[in-house]
């Protein structure tokens, strides 16, 4: 059986880290609640990130999810810190450390503020653990060293144990990695047993939602029935529908950071395939784009 390819990767990780930022913010740093002041808005710098480090036109390469945020400090006043938070799933060219100096020295020439950085790692090289960047030339020397969470590492019992919210979003990359060959059924069990460990922690309504549609999408079933067969089940434990509006939320959310899907495509291509890949059949999809079947079918036929 093949590895599953995780193709909204990124649109996925850059929704939860929104949806759960306090809580990652308190999984990260034990001493969040005492150096953070949750209780004022985060100011998510996405454009901001963008201008500093555009995209690449092809988006060809390795996709990585990059996040830059604006955290208000307790000790009050305008002092505030930028969080910048990289996710990697994979090694790519090997040059994340360096890639991580780049944004630190860009971001604080642009805000002269502290700037915290933090790469979560979740690729399944055991010996892929950047966490320092250091050049050096004729003893002139610069070292740079920045969080780095290797989500292989963590331990599966203690992220159950662990009541933040955020524990989940971890330990879903986590199964992710340990189970690549297995079955759709068995992958729908995962999916259960992760809605199971969500609905143990206390969580905002939004919160919730954020975290089913990570775990409903992070991994895609080969058979997209399967998909339609999880929802309706999950739909029988909480006696109603729980998933309308999850692939609403991430397809506008696509439209409105201009996230492309695959390869540079046009505006209506990038739909059917966004669509198609959050599990939307040939007839939904026609339905919601106002196509014909003719239109929509090339799409969903195997090369």
């Amino acid at each position: 059986m093949s590895k599953r390819v995780r193709r909204v990767d990124d649109l996925l990780w850059k929704s939860i880290l929104e949806q759960t930022f306090s809580h990652f913010l308190q999984f990260m740093f034990p001493n969040a609640d005492t150096e953070f002041d949750l209780s004022k808005p985060f100011d998510y710098l996405d454009k901001e990130f963008e201008t500093l480090f555009p995209p690449q036109a092809n988006g060809a390469g390795v996709r990585f999810v990059d996040k830059l945020v604006k955290v208000h400090l307790k000790q009050g006043g305008e002092q505030y810190v930028l969080c910048h938070i990289e996710v990697q799933s994979s090694k790519g060219k090997g040059d994340l450390a360096e890639r991580m100096f780049q944004y630190y020295y860009k971001i604080y020439d642009r805000y002269k503020v502290p700037v915290t950085a933090i790469a979560i790692l979740a690729d399944g090289n055991k010996s892929y653990r950047p966490k320092v960047y250091i050049r050096e030339f004729m003893s002139t020397k610069i070292r740079y060293d920045f969080n780095s969470y290797k989500i292989l590492d963590q331990d599966e019992a203690d992220l159950r144990a662990n009541s933040n919210p955020f524990s989940v979003v971890v330990l879903t990359a986590l199964l992710a990695i340990l189970h690549k060959n297995i079955t759709d059924e068995q992958l729908k069990d995962i999916k259960h047993d992760l809605y199971d460990e969500m609905m143990k922690r206390k969580m905002e309504k939004k919160t919730r939602q954020g975290l089913y549609d990570f775990l409903t999408y992070y991994v895609n079933f080969d058979n997209q029935q399967v998909l339609s067969i999880f929802e309706s089940e999950i739909e029988d434990k909480i006696g109603r529908s729980n998933s309308m509006g999850t692939r609403e939320y991430l397809l506008d959310k696509a439209e409105k950071q201009g996230i492309k899907v695959g390869i540079e495509k046009g505006k209506i291509e990038g739909k059917i395939e966004l669509l198609k890949e959050l599990g939307y059949s040939i007839v939904d999809v026609c339905k919601k784009l106002s196509l014909t079947e003719e239109q929509v079918k090339p799409y969903f036929t195997e090369a």
